[in-house]
């Protein structure tokens, strides 16, 4: 997996904290400077006041002039599984590489048996992991090497199966039905400030599936690089409390 920032709104706090000024504001915000729109806002410096500004908004639940500034991120090779996940997630704008015009007539089965365009889950190889709804604990080194074993057989032979309907003339669009729901794929998705914590609420908790939480949690340290007083607020005080976000 793979993720990248693409594009996202120039100075997004500052666009946070006009927005909110905004509504308490009997001047027009458009006819201000921002150092003259933050004047009554505690702080020595503009940054300070765009600290206790953010901060005062999502302590308050005033999460409205979160919602104007919005990132596009690249996101590399996860499954079908992940993406039907994030997917539900209807604030979100998605763009997904097409298995209806994207065939895999040229990959090799065996490198898909070694790992190549099929997403493996760590219970596969891992007998140390437990998953969330697995029956049981850990698992000795023979148990784990069945696993595998049939995992990288079955998917194996689904794409050998999909290369030969494809041979047989069926298009990629009725063939790609016996491909594993781990296929990888590739997606470009847009939120503003707002939904990302939401998706954060639900998709970085401990009780989300891994390669999921994987995701977010990437997404996440590049947000606070683009928007660092809002995630590391995030971070610090609202990670984990669930559906607090919710649209």
């Amino acid at each position: 997996m793979e993720v990248k920032l693409l594009k996202a709104t120039e100075d997004p706090e500052e666009t946070i904290c006009t927005a909110a000024r905004n509504d308490y504001m009997e001047e027009f915000a458009g006819d201000k400077s921002f150092k003259e729109i933050m004047t009554t806002i505690e702080g020595e410096t503009i940054e300070e006041k765009k600290e206790t500004l953010i901060g005062h908004l999502l302590k308050q639940g005033h999460f409205g002039p979160f919602e104007h500034p919005q990132a596009t991120f690249a996101v590399k090779g996860i499954s079908r599984s992940c993406m039907a996940q994030i997917t539900r997630h209807r604030h979100v704008s998605f763009d997904v590489r097409s298995m209806r015009y994207v065939s895999f007539d040229d990959v090799d089965p065996e490198n898909v048996a070694e790992g190549e365009m099929v997403v493996t889950p760590p219970s596969a190889n891992d007998p140390d992991w437990v998953g969330r709804n697995q029956k049981g604990g850990a698992v000795d080194d023979e148990t784990v090497e069945k696993r595998e074993e049939i995992f990288r057989e079955s998917v194996k032979r689904s794409v050998e199966d999909y290369q030969e309907l494809l041979d047989l003339g069926m298009p990629p669009e009725d063939a790609r039905f016996v491909l594993p729901i781990g296929t990888e794929v590739n997606m470009v998705l847009s939120m503003n400030a707002r939904m990302l914590m939401h998706v954060a609420d639900m998709r970085a908790a401990a009780d989300a599936q891994w390669e999921i939480r994987e995701m977010t949690e990437e997404i996440l340290d590049l947000a606070k690089e683009w928007c660092p007083i809002t995630f590391e607020y995030y971070e610090e005080n609202m990670k984990n409390r669930k559906n607090r976000l919710a649209p």
